[in-house]
């Protein structure tokens, strides 16, 4: 790992890769002292927004150890349910030499992780355990992907909080609001958080 300051009130630290990161993502949450304000992930980082000693910090970051993957009981998932007639959903069954019933079988039989949540309010990167949906992102975005698309691009997969530009590869829609200002927290999927899919 790699630490470093970032301005006077937060430190960043930059791990290998997404793995990593949310194994001491999970550690660093459970571990948290008091003068953390704020732990925020990313794909290769976490922000850790504090209002100690930067050394104090430091060296509690440094003596973190890696967490092991949480097993969290289907009960404890948020459940978003799917209308399994994405445009892109017969693209990325061909991809994955897979057959549509099977794209979504697998989409749905399997619990999800939200590794970080970006680019709009709302959006979680969510990771699974079945590399037959890994499907790249499409050769050309489009300028408009309607609120509630869910969707696959490389590792991952999301659901688009709002309408927005978009390249991923679009296998359904739901009715789940992903981003509500009146809520507790805003956002329906926070870091670390599982999610499974059901059909609708």
């Amino acid at each position: 790992m790699i630490v470093r300051t970032a301005g006077d009130r937060a430190v960043l630290v930059e791990y290998t890769d997404l793995a990593e990161t949310m194994a001491f993502y999970r550690a660093l949450q459970k571990s948290r002292i008091a003068d953390v304000e704020d732990l925020i992930p990313a794909a290769r980082t976490v922000l850790v927004r504090h209002s100690g000693a930067v050394d104090r910090i430091t060296a509690w970051i440094r003596a973190t150890q890696p967490a092991a993957e949480q097993d969290s009981r289907p009960a404890d998932a948020v459940v978003i349910s799917v209308d399994y007639t994405g445009e892109d959903l017969e693209d990325v069954a061909d991809a994955t030499g897979l057959t549509v019933a099977e794209v979504v079988a697998a989409h749905t039989e399997q619990t999800w992780t939200v590794a970080f949540g970006g680019f709009a309010p709302g959006f979680g990167y969510l990771v699974g355990t079945d590399a037959r949906l890994h499907v790249p992102r499409r050769p050309r975005p489009r300028t408009t992907v309607p609120a509630g698309s869910v969707g696959l691009a490389g590792e991952f997969s999301g659901v688009y909080p709002r309408s927005s530009p978009g390249g991923w590869q679009l296998i359904g829609t739901t009715d789940a609001v992903l981003w509500d200002a009146r809520r507790d927290p805003p956002a329906l999927l926070t870091p670390g958080a599982t999610v499974r899919f059901e059909q609708a």
